[in-house]
Protein backbone atom coordinates (compact mmCIF):
# COMPACT_ATOMS: atom_id res chain seq x y z
CA UNK A 1 0.00 0.00 0.00
CA UNK A 2 1.45 3.62 -0.53
CA UNK A 3 0.14 7.02 0.02
CA UNK A 4 -0.89 7.81 -3.69
CA UNK A 5 -4.13 5.96 -3.31
CA UNK A 6 -7.00 8.06 -1.28
CA UNK A 7 -9.20 6.55 0.83
CA UNK A 8 -12.79 5.45 -0.57
CA UNK A 9 -15.69 7.47 -0.04
CA UNK A 10 -18.70 6.17 0.43
CA UNK A 11 -19.35 5.99 -3.50
CA UNK A 12 -16.05 3.50 -3.60
CA UNK A 13 -17.36 1.26 -0.80
CA UNK A 14 -20.69 0.65 -2.48
CA UNK A 15 -19.49 0.37 -5.76
CA UNK A 16 -17.44 -2.56 -4.33
CA UNK A 17 -20.80 -3.57 -2.44
CA UNK A 18 -22.01 -3.74 -6.19
CA UNK A 19 -19.55 -6.28 -6.42
CA UNK A 20 -20.67 -8.53 -3.69
CA UNK A 21 -23.94 -8.26 -5.18
CA UNK A 22 -22.82 -9.65 -8.38
CA UNK A 23 -20.77 -12.27 -6.78
CA UNK A 24 -24.25 -13.08 -4.49
CA UNK A 25 -26.43 -13.64 -7.51
CA UNK A 26 -24.34 -16.05 -8.96
CA UNK A 27 -23.41 -18.17 -6.05
CA UNK A 28 -26.87 -18.91 -4.73
CA UNK A 29 -27.98 -20.50 -7.99
CA UNK A 30 -24.94 -23.18 -7.33
CA UNK A 31 -25.07 -23.68 -3.69
CA UNK A 32 -29.18 -23.65 -3.64
CA UNK A 33 -31.02 -24.02 -6.87
CA UNK A 34 -29.22 -26.04 -8.58
CA UNK A 35 -28.35 -28.52 -5.35
CA UNK A 36 -32.27 -28.93 -5.29
CA UNK A 37 -32.16 -29.73 -9.01
CA UNK A 38 -30.04 -32.77 -8.43
CA UNK A 39 -31.53 -34.25 -5.14
CA UNK A 40 -35.45 -33.64 -6.93
CA UNK A 41 -35.43 -33.18 -10.05
CA UNK A 42 -32.45 -35.77 -11.21
CA UNK A 43 -33.01 -38.17 -8.28
CA UNK A 44 -29.38 -38.05 -6.85
CA UNK A 45 -28.19 -38.69 -3.66
CA UNK A 46 -28.12 -35.52 -1.55
CA UNK A 47 -24.77 -36.52 -0.68
CA UNK A 48 -23.58 -35.87 -4.97
CA UNK A 49 -24.27 -32.05 -5.20
CA UNK A 50 -22.95 -32.26 -1.34
CA UNK A 51 -19.63 -33.26 -2.80
CA UNK A 52 -19.20 -31.10 -5.31
CA UNK A 53 -19.75 -27.42 -3.26
CA UNK A 54 -17.14 -29.44 -0.13
CA UNK A 55 -14.61 -29.75 -3.33
CA UNK A 56 -15.47 -25.70 -4.57
CA UNK A 57 -14.79 -25.13 -0.96
CA UNK A 58 -11.55 -26.98 -0.60
CA UNK A 59 -10.16 -25.15 -3.64
CA UNK A 60 -10.72 -22.04 -1.60
CA UNK A 61 -7.99 -23.45 1.01
CA UNK A 62 -5.35 -21.14 -1.06
CA UNK A 63 -7.40 -18.08 -0.01
CA UNK A 64 -4.23 -17.39 2.81
CA UNK A 65 -1.73 -17.15 -0.37
CA UNK A 66 -4.07 -14.33 -2.60
CA UNK A 67 -4.90 -12.56 0.85
CA UNK A 68 -1.13 -12.54 1.32
CA UNK A 69 -0.31 -11.42 -2.35
CA UNK A 70 -2.66 -8.21 -1.65
CA UNK A 71 -0.61 -7.82 1.50
CA UNK A 72 2.43 -7.07 -0.40
CA UNK A 73 1.04 -5.35 -3.14
CA UNK A 74 0.11 -5.29 -6.68
CA UNK A 75 -3.22 -3.88 -8.54
CA UNK A 76 -6.42 -5.52 -6.98
CA UNK A 77 -8.65 -4.77 -9.77
CA UNK A 78 -7.87 -7.43 -11.94
CA UNK A 79 -7.83 -10.06 -9.86
CA UNK A 80 -11.46 -9.27 -9.11
CA UNK A 81 -12.75 -9.15 -12.54
CA UNK A 82 -10.48 -12.05 -13.39
CA UNK A 83 -12.23 -13.90 -10.48
CA UNK A 84 -15.70 -12.77 -11.32
CA UNK A 85 -15.60 -13.79 -14.49
CA UNK A 86 -13.86 -17.26 -13.60
CA UNK A 87 -16.55 -17.66 -11.54
CA UNK A 88 -19.19 -17.03 -14.31
CA UNK A 89 -17.79 -19.80 -16.55
CA UNK A 90 -17.96 -22.74 -13.81
CA UNK A 91 -21.63 -21.52 -13.51
CA UNK A 92 -22.82 -21.66 -16.84
CA UNK A 93 -20.73 -24.82 -17.12
CA UNK A 94 -22.28 -26.44 -13.56
CA UNK A 95 -25.74 -25.88 -15.52
CA UNK A 96 -24.97 -27.27 -18.48
CA UNK A 97 -23.16 -30.61 -16.45
CA UNK A 98 -26.89 -30.55 -14.70
CA UNK A 99 -28.44 -31.25 -17.79
CA UNK A 100 -25.81 -33.69 -19.36
CA UNK A 101 -26.18 -35.65 -16.66
CA UNK A 102 -29.77 -36.37 -17.50
CA UNK A 103 -28.89 -38.56 -20.37
CA UNK A 104 -25.00 -38.75 -19.65
CA UNK A 105 -24.78 -39.03 -16.02
CA UNK A 106 -20.08 -39.65 -15.75
CA UNK A 107 -20.52 -37.21 -18.20
CA UNK A 108 -22.11 -34.13 -16.62
CA UNK A 109 -20.45 -35.69 -13.34
CA UNK A 110 -16.94 -35.31 -14.21
CA UNK A 111 -18.34 -31.73 -16.22
CA UNK A 112 -19.63 -30.53 -12.51
CA UNK A 113 -15.81 -31.22 -10.87
CA UNK A 114 -14.41 -28.86 -13.50
CA UNK A 115 -17.20 -26.83 -12.95
CA UNK A 116 -17.28 -26.28 -9.46
CA UNK A 117 -13.31 -25.96 -9.32
CA UNK A 118 -13.78 -22.61 -11.29
CA UNK A 119 -16.49 -21.57 -9.09
CA UNK A 120 -14.40 -22.05 -5.94
CA UNK A 121 -11.32 -20.29 -7.30
CA UNK A 122 -13.30 -17.65 -8.49
CA UNK A 123 -14.64 -16.65 -5.10
CA UNK A 124 -11.75 -16.84 -3.26
CA UNK A 125 -9.67 -15.00 -6.10
CA UNK A 126 -12.44 -12.34 -6.32
CA UNK A 127 -13.49 -12.45 -2.36
CA UNK A 128 -10.08 -12.06 -0.62
CA UNK A 129 -8.67 -9.45 -2.80
CA UNK A 130 -11.90 -7.30 -2.83
CA UNK A 131 -12.05 -7.62 1.16
CA UNK A 132 -8.06 -6.61 1.22
CA UNK A 133 -8.81 -4.22 -1.20
CA UNK A 134 -12.18 -2.44 0.84
CA UNK A 135 -9.91 -2.82 4.73
CA UNK A 136 -7.38 -0.98 3.39
CA UNK A 137 -8.64 1.59 1.58
CA UNK A 138 -11.40 2.39 4.33
CA UNK A 139 -11.28 4.85 6.85
CA UNK A 140 -11.72 3.45 9.97
CA UNK A 141 -14.60 5.95 10.88
CA UNK A 142 -16.11 4.51 8.15
CA UNK A 143 -15.32 0.52 8.47
CA UNK A 144 -18.65 -0.14 10.12
CA UNK A 145 -20.81 1.39 7.96
CA UNK A 146 -18.63 -0.10 5.05
CA UNK A 147 -19.60 -3.55 6.66
CA UNK A 148 -22.76 -3.18 6.95
CA UNK A 149 -23.38 -1.65 3.13
CA UNK A 150 -20.81 -4.31 1.32
CA UNK A 151 -22.52 -7.38 3.07
CA UNK A 152 -26.10 -6.13 2.77
CA UNK A 153 -25.62 -5.74 -0.84
CA UNK A 154 -24.22 -9.31 -0.77
CA UNK A 155 -27.13 -10.40 0.56
CA UNK A 156 -29.16 -8.26 -1.85
CA UNK A 157 -27.84 -10.28 -4.37
CA UNK A 158 -29.05 -13.45 -2.87
CA UNK A 159 -32.69 -12.06 -2.49
CA UNK A 160 -32.86 -10.80 -6.02
CA UNK A 161 -31.94 -14.09 -7.69
CA UNK A 162 -33.80 -16.17 -5.89
CA UNK A 163 -36.92 -14.31 -6.56
CA UNK A 164 -37.14 -12.93 -9.78
CA UNK A 165 -34.47 -16.31 -11.13
CA UNK A 166 -37.34 -18.74 -9.05
CA UNK A 167 -40.13 -16.96 -10.95
CA UNK A 168 -38.16 -17.41 -14.32
CA UNK A 169 -37.80 -21.19 -13.10
CA UNK A 170 -41.41 -21.88 -13.59
CA UNK A 171 -42.54 -23.79 -15.00
CA UNK A 172 -38.84 -25.73 -14.81
CA UNK A 173 -36.69 -27.27 -17.93
CA UNK A 174 -33.32 -27.43 -18.04
CA UNK A 175 -33.08 -24.97 -21.00
CA UNK A 176 -34.46 -22.44 -18.76
CA UNK A 177 -32.26 -23.46 -16.07
CA UNK A 178 -29.34 -22.51 -18.37
CA UNK A 179 -30.66 -19.60 -19.75
CA UNK A 180 -31.11 -17.81 -16.29
CA UNK A 181 -27.68 -19.06 -15.21
CA UNK A 182 -26.49 -17.25 -18.57
CA UNK A 183 -28.50 -13.99 -17.96
CA UNK A 184 -27.82 -13.85 -14.40
CA UNK A 185 -23.99 -14.24 -14.95
CA UNK A 186 -23.75 -11.78 -17.76
CA UNK A 187 -25.39 -9.52 -15.84
CA UNK A 188 -23.35 -10.05 -12.86
CA UNK A 189 -19.54 -9.32 -15.52
CA UNK A 190 -21.64 -6.19 -16.40
CA UNK A 191 -22.21 -4.85 -13.09
CA UNK A 192 -18.67 -5.98 -11.81
CA UNK A 193 -16.99 -4.60 -14.44
CA UNK A 194 -18.79 -1.18 -14.33
CA UNK A 195 -18.15 -1.11 -10.36
CA UNK A 196 -14.31 -1.57 -11.35
CA UNK A 197 -13.43 0.73 -13.51
CA UNK A 198 -11.20 3.61 -12.62
CA UNK A 199 -12.23 2.48 -8.55
CA UNK A 200 -8.47 1.58 -8.64
CA UNK A 201 -5.73 3.76 -9.29
CA UNK A 202 -3.42 2.30 -12.66
CA UNK A 203 -0.24 2.78 -10.87
CA UNK A 204 0.80 -0.43 -8.40
CA UNK A 205 -0.21 -0.17 -4.71
CA UNK A 206 3.38 -0.63 -3.90
CA UNK A 207 6.40 -2.17 -5.36
CA UNK A 208 6.09 -6.07 -5.89
CA UNK A 209 8.50 -8.22 -4.50
CA UNK A 210 9.11 -10.08 -8.07
CA UNK A 211 10.19 -6.51 -8.87
CA UNK A 212 13.36 -6.59 -6.13
CA UNK A 213 15.19 -9.66 -6.93
CA UNK A 214 12.81 -12.08 -4.77
CA UNK A 215 12.33 -15.15 -6.50
CA UNK A 216 8.96 -17.82 -6.23
CA UNK A 217 11.24 -19.70 -3.82
CA UNK A 218 12.02 -16.95 -1.58
CA UNK A 219 8.11 -15.36 -2.04
CA UNK A 220 6.65 -18.64 -1.18
CA UNK A 221 9.41 -18.90 2.16
CA UNK A 222 8.16 -15.56 3.03
CA UNK A 223 4.07 -16.46 2.63
CA UNK A 224 4.79 -19.60 5.29
CA UNK A 225 6.92 -17.11 7.38
CA UNK A 226 3.48 -14.74 7.63
CA UNK A 227 1.24 -17.24 7.63
CA UNK A 228 3.06 -19.03 11.01
CA UNK A 229 3.16 -15.54 12.44
CA UNK A 230 -0.84 -15.12 12.01
CA UNK A 231 -1.77 -18.99 13.35
CA UNK A 232 0.71 -18.24 16.59
CA UNK A 233 -1.44 -14.92 17.49
CA UNK A 234 -3.64 -16.76 20.41
CA UNK A 235 -6.48 -14.10 19.74
CA UNK A 236 -6.47 -15.22 16.13
CA UNK A 237 -5.79 -19.10 16.36
CA UNK A 238 -8.87 -18.94 18.95
CA UNK A 239 -10.91 -16.95 16.29
CA UNK A 240 -10.48 -19.42 13.36
CA UNK A 241 -11.42 -21.96 15.54
CA UNK A 242 -14.71 -20.22 16.59
CA UNK A 243 -14.97 -19.63 12.77
CA UNK A 244 -14.95 -22.84 11.74
CA UNK A 245 -17.35 -24.04 14.42
CA UNK A 246 -19.67 -21.78 14.04
CA UNK A 247 -19.63 -22.01 10.16
CA UNK A 248 -19.82 -25.87 10.35
CA UNK A 249 -23.17 -25.22 12.51
CA UNK A 250 -24.53 -22.11 9.54
CA UNK A 251 -23.82 -24.42 6.10
CA UNK A 252 -24.81 -27.11 7.28
CA UNK A 253 -28.61 -26.68 6.58
CA UNK A 254 -27.75 -24.67 3.26
CA UNK A 255 -27.88 -27.99 1.14
CA UNK A 256 -30.82 -29.39 2.81
CA UNK A 257 -33.58 -26.26 3.02
CA UNK A 258 -34.39 -27.09 -0.45
CA UNK A 259 -34.77 -30.80 -0.82
CA UNK A 260 -36.41 -30.35 2.52
CA UNK A 261 -39.29 -28.45 0.92
CA UNK A 262 -39.87 -30.04 -1.64
CA UNK A 263 -39.71 -33.70 0.13
CA UNK A 264 -41.85 -32.65 3.33
CA UNK A 265 -43.84 -29.75 2.47
CA UNK A 266 -44.13 -30.62 -1.76
CA UNK A 267 -43.03 -27.08 -2.75
CA UNK A 268 -41.78 -27.31 -6.68
CA UNK A 269 -38.36 -25.56 -7.81
CA UNK A 270 -39.68 -22.11 -8.10
CA UNK A 271 -41.37 -22.18 -4.65
CA UNK A 272 -38.00 -23.74 -2.77
CA UNK A 273 -35.72 -21.23 -4.70
CA UNK A 274 -37.89 -18.02 -3.48
CA UNK A 275 -38.11 -20.00 0.35
CA UNK A 276 -34.10 -19.44 -0.03
CA UNK A 277 -35.21 -15.81 -0.66
CA UNK A 278 -37.34 -15.48 2.63
CA UNK A 279 -34.50 -16.64 4.66
CA UNK A 280 -32.13 -14.31 2.60
CA UNK A 281 -34.38 -11.50 3.72
CA UNK A 282 -34.63 -12.46 7.31
CA UNK A 283 -30.97 -12.48 7.37
CA UNK A 284 -31.16 -9.02 5.77
CA UNK A 285 -33.00 -7.94 8.84
CA UNK A 286 -30.89 -9.71 11.47
CA UNK A 287 -27.82 -7.66 9.46
CA UNK A 288 -29.90 -3.84 9.06
CA UNK A 289 -31.04 -4.43 13.05
CA UNK A 290 -27.61 -5.24 14.32
CA UNK A 291 -25.89 -2.91 12.52
CA UNK A 292 -28.30 0.08 13.87
CA UNK A 293 -28.01 -1.01 17.11
CA UNK A 294 -24.24 -1.40 17.06
CA UNK A 295 -23.61 2.00 16.11
CA UNK A 296 -26.54 3.23 18.49
CA UNK A 297 -24.53 1.48 21.10
CA UNK A 298 -21.11 3.32 20.22
CA UNK A 299 -18.28 3.28 22.62
CA UNK A 300 -19.80 -0.30 24.25
CA UNK A 301 -19.57 -1.64 20.25
CA UNK A 302 -16.92 -4.42 21.41
CA UNK A 303 -18.35 -5.82 23.86
CA UNK A 304 -22.02 -5.26 22.10
CA UNK A 305 -20.43 -7.25 19.28
CA UNK A 306 -19.09 -10.07 21.35
CA UNK A 307 -22.52 -10.17 22.88
CA UNK A 308 -24.90 -10.40 19.35
CA UNK A 309 -22.50 -12.91 18.37
CA UNK A 310 -23.01 -15.49 21.17
CA UNK A 311 -27.22 -14.05 21.09
CA UNK A 312 -26.63 -14.77 17.22
CA UNK A 313 -25.44 -18.32 18.08
CA UNK A 314 -27.98 -19.14 20.33
CA UNK A 315 -30.55 -17.83 18.30
CA UNK A 316 -30.18 -19.62 15.57
CA UNK A 317 -29.24 -22.81 17.80
CA UNK A 318 -33.03 -22.22 18.44
CA UNK A 319 -34.67 -21.56 15.33
CA UNK A 320 -33.10 -25.37 13.86
CA UNK A 321 -34.07 -27.16 17.28
CA UNK A 322 -37.53 -25.24 16.31
CA UNK A 323 -37.37 -26.43 12.59
CA UNK A 324 -36.47 -29.78 13.46
CA UNK A 325 -38.87 -30.73 16.59
CA UNK A 326 -41.55 -28.84 14.89
CA UNK A 327 -41.43 -30.85 11.94
CA UNK A 328 -41.08 -34.03 14.14
CA UNK A 329 -44.42 -33.24 15.99
CA UNK A 330 -46.42 -31.26 12.74
CA UNK A 331 -44.61 -32.47 9.22
CA UNK A 332 -45.89 -30.42 6.81
CA UNK A 333 -48.53 -28.33 8.57
CA UNK A 334 -45.57 -26.89 10.67
CA UNK A 335 -45.23 -23.05 9.70
CA UNK A 336 -42.03 -23.75 7.59
CA UNK A 337 -41.86 -19.85 5.69
CA UNK A 338 -41.99 -18.35 9.22
CA UNK A 339 -39.27 -20.57 10.87
CA UNK A 340 -37.01 -19.98 7.88
CA UNK A 341 -37.33 -16.26 8.15
CA UNK A 342 -37.23 -16.51 11.84
CA UNK A 343 -33.69 -18.57 11.16
CA UNK A 344 -32.68 -15.71 8.72
CA UNK A 345 -32.90 -12.97 10.90
CA UNK A 346 -30.38 -15.06 14.05
CA UNK A 347 -28.31 -15.80 11.24
CA UNK A 348 -28.26 -12.50 10.13
CA UNK A 349 -27.51 -10.72 13.68
CA UNK A 350 -24.62 -14.08 14.24
CA UNK A 351 -23.16 -13.13 10.65
CA UNK A 352 -22.56 -8.99 11.37
CA UNK A 353 -21.69 -9.23 14.73
CA UNK A 354 -18.74 -12.20 14.30
CA UNK A 355 -18.17 -9.83 10.72
CA UNK A 356 -17.03 -7.01 13.01
CA UNK A 357 -15.29 -9.10 15.81
CA UNK A 358 -13.28 -10.04 12.83
CA UNK A 359 -12.55 -6.82 10.94
CA UNK A 360 -11.12 -5.66 14.91
CA UNK A 361 -8.87 -8.81 15.27
CA UNK A 362 -7.70 -8.82 11.19
CA UNK A 363 -6.21 -5.05 11.53
CA UNK A 364 -4.74 -5.90 15.25
CA UNK A 365 -0.88 -5.82 15.87
CA UNK A 366 0.02 -3.42 13.03
CA UNK A 367 2.04 -5.86 10.88
CA UNK A 368 -0.08 -5.08 7.86
CA UNK A 369 -0.84 -9.04 7.93
CA UNK A 370 -4.91 -7.91 6.90
CA UNK A 371 -4.90 -10.05 4.02
CA UNK A 372 -3.38 -12.93 5.94
CA UNK A 373 -5.98 -13.39 8.70
CA UNK A 374 -8.47 -12.33 6.35
CA UNK A 375 -7.27 -15.08 4.04
CA UNK A 376 -6.91 -17.91 7.11
CA UNK A 377 -10.10 -17.11 8.42
CA UNK A 378 -11.66 -17.43 4.77
CA UNK A 379 -10.05 -20.79 4.63
CA UNK A 380 -10.73 -22.18 8.06
CA UNK A 381 -14.59 -20.84 6.62
CA UNK A 382 -14.37 -22.74 3.65
CA UNK A 383 -13.47 -25.96 4.94
CA UNK A 384 -16.11 -25.59 7.73
CA UNK A 385 -18.80 -24.80 4.76
CA UNK A 386 -17.35 -27.77 2.50
CA UNK A 387 -17.76 -30.28 5.63
CA UNK A 388 -20.90 -28.75 6.45
CA UNK A 389 -22.46 -28.96 3.24
CA UNK A 390 -21.32 -32.85 2.89
CA UNK A 391 -22.29 -33.70 6.69
CA UNK A 392 -25.82 -32.25 6.39
CA UNK A 393 -26.28 -33.67 3.13
CA UNK A 394 -24.93 -37.24 3.83
CA UNK A 395 -26.39 -37.10 7.40
CA UNK A 396 -30.06 -36.93 5.56
CA UNK A 397 -29.21 -39.51 3.03
CA UNK A 398 -28.28 -41.79 6.11
CA UNK A 399 -31.68 -40.52 8.26
CA UNK A 400 -33.40 -41.07 5.28
CA UNK A 401 -32.50 -44.41 4.74
CA UNK A 402 -33.03 -45.56 8.20
CA UNK A 403 -36.04 -43.70 8.63
CA UNK A 404 -39.58 -44.67 7.02
CA UNK A 405 -40.27 -40.99 6.02
CA UNK A 406 -37.97 -37.90 5.15
CA UNK A 407 -39.49 -35.64 7.81
CA UNK A 408 -38.14 -37.51 11.11
CA UNK A 409 -34.55 -37.43 8.95
CA UNK A 410 -34.74 -34.20 8.08
CA UNK A 411 -36.17 -33.33 11.67
CA UNK A 412 -32.67 -34.95 13.53
CA UNK A 413 -30.37 -33.26 11.32
CA UNK A 414 -31.64 -29.98 11.87
CA UNK A 415 -31.50 -30.55 15.93
CA UNK A 416 -27.85 -31.75 15.96
CA UNK A 417 -27.36 -28.50 13.33
CA UNK A 418 -28.60 -26.15 16.33
CA UNK A 419 -26.71 -28.59 19.38
CA UNK A 420 -23.47 -27.32 16.98
CA UNK A 421 -24.86 -24.01 17.38
CA UNK A 422 -24.64 -23.58 21.00
CA UNK A 423 -21.02 -25.07 20.76
CA UNK A 424 -19.80 -22.55 18.71
CA UNK A 425 -22.30 -19.97 21.19
CA UNK A 426 -19.55 -21.25 24.22
CA UNK A 427 -16.26 -20.64 21.98
CA UNK A 428 -17.39 -17.04 20.94
CA UNK A 429 -17.54 -16.30 25.14
CA UNK A 430 -14.24 -17.92 25.07
CA UNK A 431 -12.71 -15.66 22.78
CA UNK A 432 -14.40 -12.69 24.38
CA UNK A 433 -13.13 -14.10 28.24
CA UNK A 434 -9.44 -14.28 27.27
CA UNK A 435 -8.78 -10.87 25.01
CA UNK A 436 -6.67 -9.70 27.66
CA UNK A 437 -6.22 -6.27 26.31
CA UNK A 438 -8.60 -5.64 24.25
CA UNK A 439 -7.72 -1.60 24.58
CA UNK A 440 -5.35 -1.94 22.51
CA UNK A 441 -7.67 -3.09 19.64
CA UNK A 442 -9.35 -0.94 17.41
CA UNK A 443 -12.61 -0.17 18.49
CA UNK A 444 -14.30 -0.03 15.71
CA UNK A 445 -15.67 -3.28 13.59
CA UNK A 446 -15.62 -3.69 10.60
CA UNK A 447 -16.81 -6.24 7.57
CA UNK A 448 -13.99 -8.67 5.90
CA UNK A 449 -15.78 -11.72 4.99
CA UNK A 450 -17.26 -13.01 1.94
CA UNK A 451 -19.18 -15.85 1.17
CA UNK A 452 -21.22 -17.01 3.54
CA UNK A 453 -24.29 -18.53 2.11
CA UNK A 454 -22.62 -19.91 -0.02
CA UNK A 455 -21.65 -19.22 1.50
CA UNK A 456 -19.50 -17.66 1.61
CA UNK A 457 -18.70 -15.79 1.37
CA UNK A 458 -17.20 -14.66 -0.44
Amino acid sequence: MTGAAPPFGWLGIVRLGLVQTALGAIVILMTSTLNRVMVVELGLAAAIPGLLVSWHYAVQMSRPRWGYGADTGGRRAPWILGGMAVLAAGAILAALSAALMTSHFWAGFAASVLAYALIGGGVGAAGTNLLALLAIRTQPSRKAAAAAIVWIMMIMGFVLTAGIGGGFLKPFSFDRLILVTVCVCAIALAVTFLALRGLEPVQKLSTRRAGSGVDSAQENAAFRVALMETWNDPQARRFTVFVFVSMLAYSAQDLILEPFAGFVHGYDVGSSTQLSGMQNMGTLLGMIVTAIAGTVIGKSRAGFMRAWTVGGCIASASALLALGLGTYSFGADWPLAANVIALGIANGAFAVAAIGSMMTLASAGGTRREGTRMGLWGASQAIAFGLGGFLGAAAVDVARALMDSPAPAFALVFVLEGLTFIVAAALALRVGATRADDARLPSMPSHEFLTVRTGDAT
